[in-house]
């Protein structure tokens, strides 16, 4: 791992208590009033199938919300070193999102993943001092045609080829 991203992973829940849970509850709130989904009292009738459209929609719009929200609080921006911990926080309330709307941990995966793209979308890098989080940004064996049967470069993730060695 490169530095800092153990100590992000390890940090990031206590660290960003009231912030995470902000971001979070705002993605609970969205699939409550869109999709119908209780996340109180979870039921398999309240699922959502797991699709990519749905990925899209919930993780775009929970990142888009934690931007918003560190733009209007400028502190909180600088107090969440480096790209790092931001990243996390927004991915992971995506992330978190998915899975409750869908009942897939998979579908999570794929929310932190777009979140991560979102992130370095808007914000044009994931970390700092050349650190881009190689280790939380989806790896190249993460997509469908995996990098040893045809090195297929558009499918690789946002810090090809900077990951961890």
């Amino acid at each position: 791992m490169s530095g800092g991203v153990g100590f992000t992973q390890y940090a990031t829940a206590a660290y960003t208590d009231n912030i995470l849970d902000d971001y979070t509850y705002y993605g609970m709130d969205y699939i409550k009033d869109k999709f119908k989904v209780d996340w109180k009292n979870p039921s398999d009738k309240d699922k959502k199938k797991a699709t990519q459209e749905l990925v899209n929609e919930i993780a775009t719009e929970v990142t888009l919300y934690g931007m918003e929200q560190y733009e209007g609080f400028p502190t909180t921006l600088e107090d969440h070193f480096g790209g790092s911990q931001r990243a996390s926080v927004l991915a992971a309330a995506a992330g978190i999102s998915c899975s409750i709307a869908t009942g897939s941990s998979n579908a999570g995966l794929n929310g932190w993943y777009l979140s991560m793209l979102l992130h370095k979308e808007g914000w044009s890098r994931l970390g700092f001092f050349g650190y881009d989080l190689q280790d939380q940004c989806g790896s190249t064996n993460s997509l469908s045609i995996r990098p040893d049967e045809g090195a297929i470069g558009e499918l690789r993730g946002p810090n090809y080829p900077n990951y961890a060695m």
